[in-house]
């Protein structure tokens, strides 16, 4: 089963809508999607490696325009914010998290945009705190550009080795992966 939806999820990156759904997932994600765009990016990279950059682009430009749709959900519908914070678990350390905003608010959004902390955090979290906007956008340029490029970069260097090694070892990287995600989960419920 896990190498006939591994094999899926690479088709998938090969069709010829795979960057319409990637710019998708990445414009939700920054506002209200659970899933990061990097369970897309990554297999479109290894069977694209010619097109990293510009994969990397497209995430980082949706990335940036999902994230104001963030910041607009804590600006202007801040009832409804705090609900989708509350459901991620982050509402309860709101008067922590809105001294901690005020004082390096920069620094937060540069340093949690290149995690795999969910950023819809950061984004609802700027527009509820109401955070200088137009930093708001270069901060988010900055840090989803240097994810997601990173990110291409990585896998378009060493990715067809990377590629084997995986595939020849399926399962045991599937529970590599499935331990850094519930390891993620962990830190996010203690941040």
């Amino acid at each position: 089963m896990l190498r006939k939806m591994y094999d899926w999820v690479f088709e998938q990156a090969r069709k010829p809508y795979a960057t319409k759904a990637l710019a998708a997932v990445s414009f939700a994600e920054s506002s209200f999607f659970p899933i990061p765009p990097d369970v897309m990016l990554a297999p479109m990279v290894l069977s694209k490696p010619e097109k990293a950059y510009y994969f990397a682009f497209v995430c980082t430009v949706a990335s940036v325009l999902g994230g104001l749709l963030g910041y607009a959900i804590g600006f202007f519908l801040e009832p409804f914010g705090m609900w989708l914070l509350a459901t991620l678990g982050k509402s309860d350390a709101f008067e922590t998290s809105k001294a901690l905003f005020q004082q390096h608010g920069a620094w937060i959004i540069l340093i949690k945009g290149l995690t795999p902390i969910p950023y819809k955090l950061i984004t609802i979290s700027a527009g509820i705190f109401a955070f200088n906007l137009p930093l708001f956008i270069l901060l988010s340029v900055i840090t989803r550009a240097g994810r997601f490029f990173l990110v291409a970069f990585v896998l378009k260097t060493w990715g067809p080795a990377m590629l084997e090694v995986i595939e020849k070892r399926l399962a045991l990287w599937t529970v590599i992966g499935l331990a850094v995600l519930a390891a993620g989960f962990v830190a996010l419920k203690l941040l």
